[in-house]
């Protein structure tokens, strides 16, 4: 595993703080990016990203890229869940608004099946980068951090063909979340047999994660202030389905909503 997530994976989104105070020219702020995922079926996902850059308002389209980090890192997304995050990349950058975050998606990338290698092939129309957008202000003296949640499960095309000889494709679904906009919802769910997924919606946009296979602890991040519905989904068809509504998200807080315990059928 790449050295630099061994250490990111020890920070929990909830020590996140949103916008504090940053050492820096007069005139500059700083960006912080973190990287999360939305649990899928493979043993890992491992995404090379060699770059990481930000586009400044009002600049021109080729060189008002503006790079946060250009350190190449592979991140298996399958271990950033329930809380666990990698930090994407950070840096200095000028006051002012910025309109897009590019990422460039290097050569390696692949899914782990059954202890096998698959590799992601890239389409040739993300050569130039996976262009995200979302609008942002970087304000002098001011920490500005940002979620990028990358959702596995849709990410991943698993094109047909002979067992062991199908194709896989790397096209990715991320959702982009400002921290100090943003809280979260945590709890356990019992019994740990049941090997429950958790989930809710940020608009057309799914939620989701798995409880931990040794405690059922569960969490769900990046979540905008607002009232939710979570469900919880077991594996082990031997459970029933729970929905829980009215679970109320404060921005820069977590929810803790206890333990759930799954009713047998």
């Amino acid at each position: 595993m790449h050295a630099a997530l061994k250490c990111a994976m020890m920070l929990p989104i909830v020590s996140l703080i949103g916008c504090t105070d940053a050492a820096g020219p007069e005139g500059q702020g700083e960006i912080r990016m973190y990287l999360v995922d939305s649990p899928g079926s493979y043993e890992k996902v491992n995404i090379v990203i060699t770059r990481v850059e930000v586009h400044k308002e009002n600049t021109d389209t080729a060189s008002g890229w503006f790079v946060i980090n250009s350190v190449p890192g592979t991140y298996d997304l399958l271990q950033l869940r329930n809380g666990v995050s990698a930090v994407l990349g950070s840096s200095k950058l000028d006051a002012g608004r910025y309109t897009q975050i590019r990422l460039i998606i290097g050569e390696g990338s692949h899914v782990v099946i059954n202890g096998a290698n698959k590799p992601l092939k890239v389409p040739s129309g993300m050569q130039t980068g996976l262009k995200l957008v979302h609008g942002f202000q970087i304000e002098a003296g001011s920490l500005y951090e940002l979620i990028l949640d990358f959702d596995a499960e849709r990410s991943v095309v698993r094109l047909g063909g002979p067992v062991g000889g199908e194709e896989f494709i790397l096209k990715p679904t991320v959702r982009v979340q400002a921290v100090v906009t943003s809280g979260s919802i945590s709890g356990t769910v019992l019994p740990v047999a049941a090997k429950a997924s958790v989930w809710t919606t940020v608009g057309q946009d799914t939620v989701f994660t798995t409880a931990d296979t040794t405690s059922g602890a569960f969490k769900l991040v990046a979540l905008p202030e607002g009232t939710y519905t979570l469900r919880f989904t077991p594996s082990n068809t031997a459970y029933r389905d729970t929905t829980i509504s009215g679970v109320a998200v404060v921005k820069q807080q977590d929810k803790n909503i206890g333990t759930i315990t799954l009713s047998a059928k």
